[in-house]
């Protein structure tokens, strides 16, 4: 590895932790009010849900893969399953899917 490679994924280090470690260090979240922790609690789950669903919609032409898909995602979610179980869940279900139809 050249030096100018070292130094650019230094650089590139650098400045991806740079926005993580500024809000720790400039805002006192402990002194913030209650509704802003809370809406702010929320705002991954929103975050979550905006880059998934347009993956449903669009990851393949029959617009059923999708929702299925997702739909057995949300069930085996809302149950309490593991992580691993909810993605394999969803995977096998597209693959009987997939089969079938």
């Amino acid at each position: 590895m050249s030096m100018a490679m070292f130094w650019m994924i230094i650089g590139m280090g650098v400045v991806t932790y740079i926005p993580r470690l500024m809000p720790l260090v400039l805002l006192k979240t402990e002194n913030w009010p209650a509704w802003s922790k809370r809406m702010l609690s929320r705002v991954p789950y929103a975050v979550l849900g905006a880059l998934i669903f347009p993956g449903i919609i669009y990851v393949h032409e029959n617009l059923l893969f999708g929702l299925l898909g997702g739909f057995v995602a949300i069930i085996l979610a809302y149950i309490g399953t593991p992580l691993i179980v909810v993605v394999g869940g969803a995977i096998g279900a597209l693959s009987i899917f997939t089969i079938f139809f």
